[in-house]
């Protein structure tokens, strides 16, 4: 399994923008699929992006396609999800996730390692 550490989030205006970093640990991070999940008070957690070992396959919840971008950076152990065009109903507390499979299936039960987790806020 790899350790993950999720940095980035904070608050912010509706309409402002936010990148979430999520490092890694362990040597075979490159051959991991990587996914961004959240969960709102009150709510299940839900998919919001994932993509492939390779970064070639992307997948994107439809809330949030064409305002976010996920993407990854295999030398430095990280992937990102740059979040634009913040709404209210993206708050919430944000987890980074691996999957030793290495593919991007939306699904929080592909992913067997998770982070602890970073708040974002958008206030209206």
């Amino acid at each position: 399994q790899v350790q993950l550490v999720e940095s980035g989030g904070g608050l912010v205006q509706a309409g402002g923008s936010l990148r979430l970093s999520c490092a890694a640990s362990g040597r075979t991070f490159s051959s991991y699929g990587m996914g961004w999940f959240r969960q709102a008070p009150g709510k299940e957690r839900e998919f919001v992006a994932t993509i492939s070992y390779s970064g070639v396959t992307t997948y994107y919840a439809d809330s949030v396609k064409g305002r976010f971008t996920i993407s990854r950076d295999n030398a430095k152990k990280t992937v990102y999800l740059q979040m634009n065009s913040l709404k209210p109903e993206d708050t919430a507390v944000y987890y980074c996730a691996a999957s030793s499979s290495g593919g991007s299936y939306p699904s929080p039960s592909y992913f067997d390692s998770w982070g602890q987790g970073t708040q974002v806020t958008v206030s209206s």
